[in-house]
Parts: structure tokens; sequence; C-alpha cells
């Protein structure tokens, strides 16, 4: 579950780009029942997507979108697109009658709606979290009925301890992260949220786009830019855009294992974007990320901050994991060696842009100083 690992303040090329060859690579698209899933849920609609005319303005771009995960499905993140379809994926292939026990660990997010999911199908829940995530995202996931561990460990200990949990009777493990021997689950997870990406292809669409250039991704272990590089590279026709990942300094696992050119395992650090606080990619996106990234880069909690404020002023409401896509896309495009950023990413002033903001404030509070 955990390869080498190396301090979180270990020496990293920050931004590292990936060869030209990550636009050309190609895989496999996500099953298309999946939407067809979520639109038959109650209460679905496609979240916003809003365009940002200031910020294109700042960063030189044709045009900027951000996609505002604020409020998906009921709740404050996107999580529950994921969620939603691997629970469905695991009653519907369960053998044994009555409830079953679903287990995870979790920043907040995930582990909210593993549990807000479990309540609406008459199953159980029972969520491990780590230190740093703020008391009222805790609160928040017992309020959906959850059994709540609080672990005095990082969010891999509080993983590794879900794992074990899971093996009792009548339990599963719906993990949002992948290691050798357990990754079925996890790339249901991922399925789940191609949703997202099809929200956008279509309203691009409708705005008279017939794609983006550029999509800039928040990443933890990396599951939901798996989903994303998986999208955008499984296309046949059509320009391919550039993918970007942002983490926080203080546990940037992708940016450190691309680096490396292998997965690490990093000792974290704190950091207020707290659903992106985890030191080991997931073994299941790892190939994804290492083939069809073009830039991986990290950005500090006040860069975050920063974002938040401006995405607030722009009528955007987002949380600091979700603010970090526009933090990264600053720290590329206005930053030390922009230009050659730029040109690598093939940015003009002509290109189109898409931030995923993953959450909206109410997800993850982080923790006053």
């Amino acid at each position: 579950m955990h390869p080498g690992k190396v301090p979180h303040n270990a020496s990293l090329r920050s931004p590292w780009f990936a060869p030209p060859a990550a636009r050309a690579w190609r895989c496999a698209p996500a099953p298309a029942e999946v939407r067809r899933f979520h639109t038959g849920l109650p209460g679905y609609a496609p979240t916003p997507l809003t365009e940002l005319p200031p910020t294109a303005a700042e960063l030189g771009l044709g045009r900027v979108f951000v996609k505002d995960e604020s409020r998906r499905l009921g709740l404050p993140a996107f999580k529950a697109l994921g969620a939603s379809w691997a629970v469905h994926r695991v009653l519907a292939e369960r053998d044994e009658e009555g409830p079953v026990t679903l287990v995870t660990a979790t920043d907040g997010n995930h582990g909210r709606a593993v549990a807000r999911t479990a309540r609406l199908l008459g199953q159980r829940a029972r969520v491990l979290v780590p230190r740093g995530v703020h008391p009222r995202a805790v609160a928040a996931i017992a309020d959906e009925g959850a059994e709540v561990t609080e672990v005095p460990g990082s969010y891999d200990d509080a993983v590794r301890l879900a794992a074990e949990a899971a093996s009792a009777p009548g339990t599963v493990l719906v993990q949002d992260t992948a290691w050798p021997g357990y990754e079925r689950i996890p790339g249901w997870i991922v399925e789940g949220y191609s949703t997202l990406s099809a929200e956008i292809d279509e309203q691009l669409a409708a705005a008279g786009i017939d794609g983006p250039d550029l999509v800039c991704v928040p990443a933890g272990v990396g599951s939901l830019a798996q989903s994303v590089v998986t999208h955008y590279r499984s296309r046949r026709a059509g320009r391919p855009p550039a993918l970007v990942t942002v983490e926080p300094e203080a546990a940037a696992c992708v940016l450190a294992s691309l680096a490396r050119g292998e997965p690490v395992s990093l000792s974290t650090g704190e950091t207020t974007m707290a659903g992106l606080n985890c030191g080991t990619p997931s073994s299941l996106a790892w190939p994804f990320l290492r083939d069809g990234l073009d830039a991986a880069v990290a950005v500090s909690d006040a860069a975050g901050a920063r974002a938040a404020a401006d995405l607030a002023a722009l009528g955007v409401r987002s949380g600091p994991c979700g603010a970090a896509a526009l933090a990264g896309l600053r720290a590329l495009l206005t930053g030390e060696n922009a230009a050659g950023h730029r040109a690598a990413l093939g940015l003009g002033p002509a290109s189109v842009a898409v931030l995923l903001s993953t959450e909206g404030p109410d997800a993850n509070p982080h923790a006053e100083p």
C-alpha cells in the first residue's frame, strides 16, 4: 500500500512537466451507463460551469470556466458521484441478505458521501477520519448516521485501519484509493466521477466551444485526476487538452511520484487543503497520471486562500481544495518561467481553460490557527 517513503520536504522539481507524448496517449473510456445511472438519481442536476472573464484576462487566456461542485446531489463536494455508483455496484453484486456496513477512510468529503449513500439505501456506514479534519466536517459525517472513528494519524494511517476494519463479517471497504489487490471498488468510484467531465463537454458545447484546451484538477490520491485523464485521453476525435494536477506543498505525492518516475509515499505536513492531504497515489490512478498528464504543480496554503477569496468575489463558492485549481494555474502562467510553461502546455490568447472547483467552503472547513 505504501511505496518508498520520502519526507514531505524532499527536493522536487516544481512544476514538473510530462513529455509531449502525454497528449497522444490513449485509453479506454468510462462506461456510458454511469451517466444514465446518475441522471436517474433523485435531485440530480449538472453542476454549474461558470465563466470567469476577469480570470481569463489575468492569465492571458481566451476564456476561463470553473466547474462549481459546491452543490452536488445535496452535498458540498463532487464525491457523491463516485460513492453512489460504487455502492450501487457493490450492492448489486452481493449474495448475502440484510444490510451491510460500508467502511471507509476519509479526509472529509468521500466519507460523508459514503455515509449519505448508505443512509439513503438503508445500509450502515463506518468512517475513519485522520487528524487535521475540521470538527464540523467530522460532525457532518456523523449527522449522516455513520459511526465515526477519529484516528490520531495521517490519511494513510486511516486507510490502513479502514482496510483492517473491513475484514469483519458483513462489511465492505468502499475506499477511493487503490493498492495492489484492492482496485475493483476504487475503479467503480473513478467511473462514477466520469459524469463530471461529461457535463463539462455538454456545457462547453452549449457555449459554442468544442472542448477545452486545458483542464486543471486538484489531486489527492489522484482518483479524480484519473477520471479526467480517462475522459479526455479516450476521445478519438478533436484536439486533446493539456491536463494539469494541483496539490498542496505539504502533500504533493503526485508531483513527487512524477519527479521520481515511480509511485512514492510522502510523510505529509499540515495544510488547510485537508481533502488533498494525501501521501500516497492510488495504484489504479498512477499509470494514467504517469502517461496522461501534461503537468503537476504544488501550491502553498496562502496561494489557495487567495484563490478562494478571488473566486468568492466572482460569485463562486469554493473551499481551499477546490480553489487549488486556480492557484495552480496562476503558478504556472504568472510565476517563474511562465512563458515556458505556457508554450509547453500549448496555450495562447484564444485558449479555453476549465478549473475544477471540487468542493464548496462548507465541505472541509479548515482549522483555525
